[in-house]
């Protein structure tokens, strides 16, 4: 596959399949839709057949940069407040893997930790299966492409919109079902909470909501709500009765773009 100049390529992993799109900042160049395979991941070598199954439709990626969007269901997200007194990573590495387990049961071992690592303010920390990346460095080393980042679809959703988020708003991610919310105190994180939305959830669904998660953080209400992905028309508003408004950045569900390629679109700037 010929690669111009400014070209990169974006693959979305999840459980259920594996998406392939192609970027470019250059000459105006739209995202692009490329492939797109459909099956159970889960098999220990699952990943790697189904990127070798994208990559043989004559998609050969051989010195191109890549990037992998992986679906929040894969990963593990979690605020760590810092330990007092702490002044080394190693005592910020110790509360993130304590607050681990007791969030999630069990330990590290098994898992690659990332983190925006502060020892003045709460941190999002980022865990993904250790197996999940030897699959892709595998995939990397294999069809000879630049593996430049792997990244949770919330996370590179937070860095894309980032310059976006007003004062006083959360920001929110829909897709596949799930509507992820980073609630924040002033400019602080306070938490990163998901929830699967309901068929049919109206405004006044979304609205009850933010309510109860925000007593569930212990935070106040927000005044503006910011959302990406495929959230529905209907959640826009300037006020809602609960005095909230909520504004979408996007819908490439009305795009024609299949959930898997949003994944993979999903913090590109292109």
């Amino acid at each position: 596959m010929r690669r111009r100049f400014g070209q990169s390529l974006r693959i979305g992993l999840a459980a259920h399949g594996v998406a392939l799109v192609r970027t470019g900042r250059m000459f105006g160049g739209e995202p692009l839709a490329l492939a797109e395979r459909h099956g159970e991941l889960s098999a220990p070598d699952g990943i790697v057949s189904a990127l070798n199954a994208v990559f043989a439709d004559d998609l050969a990626p051989a010195g191109w940069p890549v990037t992998v969007v992986l679906a929040d269901d894969l990963v593990r997200l979690w605020q760590v407040p810092p330990p007092p007194g702490a002044s080394r990573l190693g005592d910020l590495e110790a509360a993130a893997a304590l607050r681990f387990q007791h969030l999630f049961g069990g330990a590290l071992a098994d898992w690659r930790l990332s983190a925006d690592w502060d020892a003045a303010r709460p941190f999002l920390a980022a865990a993904v299966p250790a197996s999940l990346l030897a699959q892709l460095e595998s995939a990397a080393r294999s069809h000879r492409f630049h593996l430049v980042e792997v990244v949770p679809q919330f996370v590179a959703a937070m860095n894309a919109w980032r310059r976006e988020r007003r004062p006083g708003a959360w920001f929110g991610l829909v897709q596949g079902g799930v509507l992820s919310l980073a609630a924040y105190e002033g400019r602080s994180l306070a938490a990163v909470r998901t929830a699967v939305i309901p068929e049919g959830a109206d405004r006044d669904w979304l609205e009850a909501h933010v309510a109860r998660e925000a007593l569930r953080v212990g935070v106040g209400r927000p005044e503006r709500l910011q959302l990406c992905g495929s959230a529905p028309a209907g959640w826009a508003s300037s006020a809602g009765r609960l005095k909230f408004a909520c504004t979408l950045f996007e819908n490439d569900e009305e795009q024609g773009w299949t959930e898997l390629a949003r994944l993979a679109r999903t913090g590109s700037t292109a």
